[in-house]
């Protein structure tokens, strides 16, 4: 068996419809298990493929996240394209799209239909708000997504002395409902073994953020006093900022020691956590007296000693030159029509199984030909798809 073979999902089949991020990055993952990936894209291609940065027409974070997929074009307001598609269902084990819902039933592509054709596939279908209720049919991205779900706001309450919510960049809603949709599809394939039956997976990008906000919905619920500073902020050294993490009482101890402050464990403002979570900005005031006389590297250093979970805040490059970055592998080399570059690998490793990112990244329709022949259409048939 060589190392793609052993892949987890080695011999699995997914028909990705899916464009821009949420989907693709489900299905990347999965070809980087060793899923057979068929990306399914317009005459004009995944609007990714324009997007920076580009290299001689060739768009980086489009690479990055269709990497390892086959790629092919189908016009699917065409009825040929449609009965091609149809076709395809026959073989596939995994069906994934990211329309709004509607679209894929207008189109008779919609999981009853699919079904019917191939009652063990798993349509996994992500969308803004559900396949279901009045939200549903709303237009949405994930900077809408984070907007709505409240948590532009919940984050802009932890930035003292604004007002204006923050501008969006990256897009977090994306990423973590592709993560989810990936589990649905893997936990619903686990239930096929046993019933034999496939099911749609219904991923909800507006339930998926909600679900992140652990705090917010929390307090949305009961009555909750305050603290005067949040605690996850950063503090201040002589040269810049470090953030640190005291989540348990051992941390606390551990950080009153690196400063040389063991009376704050005695100190009744500081003793107890919900006297200590209140009385945080005197807390942060008293530690800043101490963390200011250091460089951002020595008051890191100290901290570390003591093991006191800390940082210094660090750009993406400076990041990725960590040294567990190359220990890890958590960067891959990928190749598309303009040259080789690196790309995040998937964050999980199994013992006993590879994984491959990649590595090459399709050109658009490279593999509409072999696809097709490999789903029974006649050469006629292809070329009227191709014309």
């Amino acid at each position: 068996m060589t190392e793609t073979d052993a892949r987890p999902l080695h011999g699995l089949r997914v028909l990705d419809f899916s464009t821009t991020i949420a989907g693709p990055h489900c299905s990347r993952l999965l070809a980087d298990m060793g899923a057979d990936v068929v990306k399914v894209e317009s005459p004009e291609g995944d609007l990714m493929r324009s997007r920076p940065v580009q290299r001689d027409g060739a768009g980086t974070m489009f690479g990055q996240l269709n990497a390892g997929k086959r790629s092919i074009v189908l016009d699917l307001k065409k009825p040929e394209a449609i009965a091609a598609v149809k076709k395809l269902v026959k073989t596939v084990d995994i069906v994934l799209e990211n329309y709004r819902p509607g679209v894929m039933k207008r189109l008779g592509l919609d999981y009853p239909e699919l079904a019917k054709i191939n009652p063990r596939i798993i349509y996994g279908a992500i969308s803004g708000y559900g396949q279901t209720g009045p939200a549903a049919d709303r237009p949405a991205y994930a900077p809408v997504i984070h907007a709505s779900t409240g948590y532009d706001m919940a984050h802009l309450f932890y930035q003292q002395g604004r007002e204006r919510p923050d501008n969006c960049g990256i897009f977090v809603a994306d990423y973590a409902s592709g993560a989810y949709a990936m589990g649905g599809i893997l936990a619903a394939l686990h239930q096929r073994h046993v019933t034999g039956k496939g099911q749609m997976v219904d991923v909800s990008m507006f339930e998926t953020l909600v679900g992140m906000l652990l705090g917010e919905v929390n307090r949305a619920q009961f009555d909750f006093e305050m603290p005067s500073r949040p605690m996850y902020g950063p503090v201040e050294a002589k040269d810049g900022y470090v953030m640190l993490a005291t989540a348990s009482e051992r941390t606390f101890q551990d950080m009153a020691t690196a400063a040389g402050r063991r009376d704050w464990l005695t100190d009744p403002r500081f003793e107890k956590y919900a006297d200590r979570r209140m009385n945080w900005a005197e807390f942060v005031d008293e530690f800043e007296a101490w963390s200011k006389t250091l460089t951002v590297q020595e008051c890191v250093t100290v901290l570390e000693k003591h093991g006191v979970p800390c940082s210094p805040y660090l750009t993406v490059t400076e990041a990725l030159q960590d040294p567990q970055v190359k220990h890890r592998g958590s960067l891959c080399t990928i190749e598309d029509s303009a040259g080789s570059y690196k790309s995040p690998a998937p964050p999980f490793r199994f013992s006993g199984s590879a994984l491959q990112s990649g590595p090459k990244v399709a050109g658009l329709g490279e593999h509409t030909n072999s696809v097709l022949a490999e789903a029974g259409l006649s050469d006629s048939e292809i070329k009227a798809l191709v014309k």
